[in-house]
């Protein structure tokens, strides 16, 4: 096993370095990273219906899809992952086994001296509070598994990140399913920080797995990775556009009167678009209607949609960005 201690904090790297592990080895692999603070979504999630939009814009947080079904988790340097790749060794093997991936885990927790638990379908508790999530992914007869560590995750931050209205959005995706959380440093016996505990986790899958070698990234693995990153991760196509078909209806009150929108969204592109509202106008407002038709529904395109208009003649006392607060 290749043992990789990935020092990134970049969650577009980090993302693209499990996809190229995945499908350009044939080495069963166990990787240790963190990310800076972002939001990591599900592979079949609206990724707009998972987060706070305007928490996400004013911290400037990475919204990232992964290869991985399941639901969207935040991600801190006080947030550790892991990551288990292997080949399947027959056509009888279980595939998706959330328990083999995470028992080196709970290993390590009940040497710290903490009663840590597998619970319902793909989660790491201590005493029902919530610590680790899971998802699984299978390419050509190649598992992935990886999952969240909360180690000193600012628990604030994360409430924040994914406290999202589920009234604006009408669709079939998968959501995400909140659950009560904990931070393993919570509950330690001893001081032990992050990289302490990552440490410790190394140590025991090198002990558990003795063909394990340390493997460290080459030139090729990184501009491969940063091609990968480069033309997908990064892509909005990839983070948003592959939401699912979706509506989206959200009603705000101005100080030029109330304002609702009302928007058909398939992968991402607006393709109806309506205005309502108790609002005052001196020009019609089907215009502006016509032209967020067939956009990304993204709050940076339409601004420059909008900026085209003088926005006064269309709506008496609301600016452009109370009507973009208004569609996200």
């Amino acid at each position: 096993m290749l043992c990789i201690d990935n020092d990134c904090t970049n969650p577009y790297w980090n993302l693209a370095a499990e996809e190229y592990l995945l499908k350009a080895f044939r080495d069963d692999i166990f990787m240790l990273w963190r990310n800076e603070p972002s939001i990591i979504v599900g592979k079949h999630q609206n990724s707009l219906a998972e987060i706070n939009a305007r928490y996400v814009q004013e911290n400037n947080i990475p919204v990232v899809r992964r290869l991985t079904g399941g639901g969207a988790v935040f991600h801190d340097l006080g947030n550790l992952n892991f990551t288990f790749i292997s080949n399947a060794k027959s056509t009888d093997e279980k595939l998706i086994d959330f328990r083999k991936y995470t028992k080196p885990i709970l290993d390590v927790m009940l040497a710290l001296g903490i009663d840590a638990r597998f619970e319902g379908r793909n989660d790491l508790t201590i005493s029902g509070l919530k610590f680790s999530g899971n998802a699984e992914h299978i390419f050509n007869n190649r598992i992935l598994h990886h999952g969240t560590l909360l180690f000193s995750t600012q628990l604030p931050n994360l409430s924040a990140a994914l406290n999202v209205d589920p009234l604006k959005f009408t669709d079939k995706a998968v959501k995400s399913v909140r659950s009560r959380v904990t931070n393993i440093s919570e509950h330690l016996k001893s001081d032990l920080d992050v990289v302490g505990f990552k440490n410790l986790v190394m140590k025991h899958i090198n002990t558990q797995y003795t063909v394990s070698k340390s493997y460290s990234f080459n030139p090729m693995d990184l501009q491969e990775i940063n091609n990968l990153t480069e033309s997908k991760y990064m892509k909005w196509d990839w983070n948003f556009g592959e939401s699912p078909q979706y509506n989206f209806r959200k009603i705000i009150k101005t100080s030029g009167g109330s304002i609702e929108f009302a928007i058909d969204v398939n992968k991402g592109i607006m393709s109806a678009v309506k205005i309502y509202g108790d609002f005052f106008n001196h020009l019609d407002i089907s215009e502006i209607e016509l032209k967020l038709q067939n956009i990304p529904h993204d709050p940076d395109i339409i601004r420059g949609v909008l900026s085209a208009f003088k926005i006064e003649q269309y709506f008496d006392r609301i600016s452009v960005d109370e009507l973009i607060s208004a569609m996200f």
